[in-house]
């Protein structure tokens, strides 16, 4: 069904309430399936190591995991980034806003610039800012190191709730406009990312990336530095990454470029709301060929509205 539906779903997408009020058979595209078999395994926050198992919260098993261990760089992950006063402050601020109807089940609010990334355009649009109630959380990201000259040049608020049967496909963030580091805060309900090695390596405008310096080094580090033959995660596994709630998750790296991620229907238990923050690419920073339409959104996107 190729027509956008009052739900927000188009194309292929669909959610609870139009696969219901349609008729439509849910059928996951063939190349977006996860072989039943495949070697299956969970970050571990602790250890900066996947070990294998099926089910995400495993990695509260640390330090008494089970298995061999493998490596996938490109993950930081800080449990209770917020306190619980910051948490409840933050999501009452979220809910008195407006939400839009998005893909596949999701609702969102979103603050940034208007972008076309198939054609490479980008545009101001209507964005004044970010909403005062969230500044904190970007003022909180300046201790953390590896995010320390992060530049928010998007804020999106994303919902997920099961009676709707929401998820997000497989795919790369936009490597035109976005850069390296993908950052998510995560409120109400614990969840799970579900990586899988992209085999598109064509899309996203990922030709780009190997023309930008690379922002964050290598810094897996781990208290099993002495394996010296922990093997890296190869094109059949699946990685599993525990988003609990309150947390604070990066991606970059190759966990960023060379895996797809992704959320399952399955795996939204009970209502589900995160913060997804982006930076810009070299392309619009200073000494980039798009710096000077950069500049006005990133001196932008230091504003801040007051919502009432």
């Amino acid at each position: 069904m190729n027509t956008t539906r009052p739900c927000g779903c188009k194309g292929y997408r669909t959610c609870l309430h139009c696969e219901s009020s349609f008729n439509i058979l849910l059928i996951e595209p063939e190349q977006f399936k996860i072989k039943e078999d495949a070697p299956t395994f969970v970050y571990c926050p602790f250890c900066n190591l996947c070990y294998p198992a099926t089910d995400a919260e495993a990695y509260k098993q640390h330090p008494n995991h089970i298995g061999k261990p493998k490596r996938l760089e490109g993950f930081y992950i800080e449990l209770d980034f917020l306190t619980d006063k910051e948490h409840n402050m933050l999501l009452a601020g979220i809910d008195s806003m407006p939400w839009d109807p998005s893909q596949s089940g999701r609702r969102k609010q979103n603050f940034g610039p208007k972008c076309n990334f198939k054609g490479r355009k980008m545009k101001l649009g209507d964005f004044q800012g970010f909403p005062s109630f969230s500044k904190f959380v970007q003022d909180k990201f300046k201790r953390v190191p590896i995010l320390k000259d992060f530049q928010t040049i998007e804020q999106c608020s994303l919902e997920y709730d099961p009676e709707r049967g929401a998820s997000i496909d497989p795919h790369v963030d936009d490597c035109w406009v976005w850069g390296e580091r993908i950052v998510t805060v995560n409120l109400l309900s614990d969840s799970v990312l579900i990586m899988t090695k992209n085999q598109n390596p064509k899309k996203y405008n990922l030709d780009l990336v190997s023309t930008y310096p690379k922002v964050v080094g290598n810094t897996i580090k781990t208290n099993l530095e002495k394996l010296n033959n922990v093997e890296e995660c190869n094109n059949e596994d699946v990685i599993l990454v525990p988003m609990p709630n309150k947390s604070l998750l990066v991606m970059y790296g190759k966990a960023r470029y060379v895996y797809e991620h992704r959320i399952l229907r399955k795996d939204i238990t009970s209502r589900r709301v995160c913060l997804a923050y982006r930076e810009f690419t070299p392309i619009f920073l200073e000494n980039g060929e798009c710096y000077k339409e950069g500049q006005i959104i990133t001196e932008q996107a230091k504003q801040f509205f007051s919502v009432n």
